[in-house]
């Protein structure tokens, strides 16, 4: 195990003390079973952030294509109405 020193308050101090005496524990214990209840409430690894991509319509797969491939079908519609 590893030591370390952790300051208190005094009336944080005097209620874990409390604590200790009440449940027979060392105070050692009461702080040990305070921080494995406390690390429960987070997960052992941070969620990987979401990185936020532009929305697309997809059908599919068979509709999508590169815009350069229609072009000149594009145009020709476009000089077509235009006449």
């Amino acid at each position: 195990m590893t030591r370390t020193q952790i300051q208190f308050p005094e009336p944080l101090y005097q209620r874990l003390k409390e604590i200790a005496e009440r449940q027979d524990w060392s105070l050692s214990e009461v702080m040990r079973k305070a921080a494995e209840h406390f690390v429960t409430r987070f997960p052992e690894q941070p969620a990987p952030k979401k990185v936020w991509r532009f929305p697309t319509l997809d059908c599919g797969g068979d509709f999508l294509t590169d815009p350069a491939s229609v072009r000149p079908e594009a145009e020709a519609i476009q000089e077509r109405s235009a006449s």
